[in-house]
């Protein structure tokens, strides 16, 4: 059911790839709730994916562009300028990639090449984009941009490595620019700290299997799915949201507020009647 939460905005919607993207879904909402936006990816990641069935169901127009790349940045927003008319009025960077997570790298033998990677792609991308629309003055006042973390951002989580880092610098970027952009022209800058979702990306977190059960079993609603997600950033985007920002808003059943749950107390205590079960330190 649409509200027409965004009837009459304007937006950019960055990483969507393929039906399992968050990205996705949020442009799929997004549409439905009357918005008109630009869709991008790298170059690469448009060969890969399915970005143009989505362009043709939301009437977007895709521009490819490198998140990390100043220059395809500036390109990037002066174009969208162009084909929209004038200034933005949200934004989403759905934007995280590891080659330490996917050459099964430990965090404790990480390679360092790869570490600045995962941090320029992942997180410094988005204080290149913030800096780039600050530049042109491509956002509206009282616009929104969001961005998607994860608690282990807050909290060690096994087999999510570097990437961790990488959502601690990219929420500590949202307050920063959040505080300049709120001060000076009303801009609300979030991030959103989704449940681990088995998108493209997610399922090539080491145990993302596990992880799932574990916190579907320790949060009192339950995993937040994708399109759940969607909504949620759909509202963030909207007026209803007008005085939230410089916020990381955990999206996630309850699971950031649990210390154990009942569920996973059980579990526990049949692992301890266990005979045959290993010690693991």
């Amino acid at each position: 059911m649409a509200y027409n939460l965004l009837k009459g905005k304007k937006g950019i919607i960055f990483g969507a790839l393929d039906k399992k993207s968050i990205a996705w879904k949020v442009a799929e909402k997004a549409h439905e709730e009357g918005a008109e936006f630009i869709l991008t990816n790298t170059p690469i990641a448009l060969r890969f994916g399915q970005l143009n069935e989505l362009a043709e169901k939301c009437k977007a127009e895709i521009i490819p562009a490198d998140a990390t790349d100043i220059s395809d940045l500036e390109m990037l927003i002066q174009k969208s300028m162009e084909v929209l008319g004038g200034q933005v009025d949200f934004i989403l960077h759905s934007i995280g990639m590891s080659m330490n997570v996917r050459k099964k790298r430990v965090y404790n033998d990480l390679s360092y090449d790869y570490f600045q990677k995962t941090l320029d792609i992942s997180a410094v991308s988005f204080h290149k984009l913030l800096q780039t629309c600050y530049k042109f003055d491509a956002i509206k006042e009282w616009g929104s941009v969001v961005a998607l973390s994860y608690i282990a951002a807050q909290r060690t989580l096994y087999g999510y490595n570097d990437m961790g880092d990488a959502k601690a610098l990219l929420e500590s970027i949202a307050r920063s620019f959040g505080y300049i952009y709120g001060r000076e022209k009303k801009i609300r800058v979030n991030t959103i700290s989704q449940s681990p979702t088995r998108t493209t990306a997610g399922s090539g977190v080491k145990g993302i299997d596990g992880l799932m059960d574990f916190t579907e079993r320790m949060s009192p609603l339950g995993n937040a799915t994708a399109e759940e997600c969607a909504n949620f950033t759909i509202v963030l985007f909207s007026d209803l949201s007008k005085k939230v920002t410089m916020q990381n808003i955990f999206h996630d059943g309850g699971f950031s507020s649990i210390g154990m749950s009942l569920k996973a107390m059980q579990m526990y205590n049949r692992s301890l009647d266990c005979d045959d079960c290993p010690d693991i330190e």
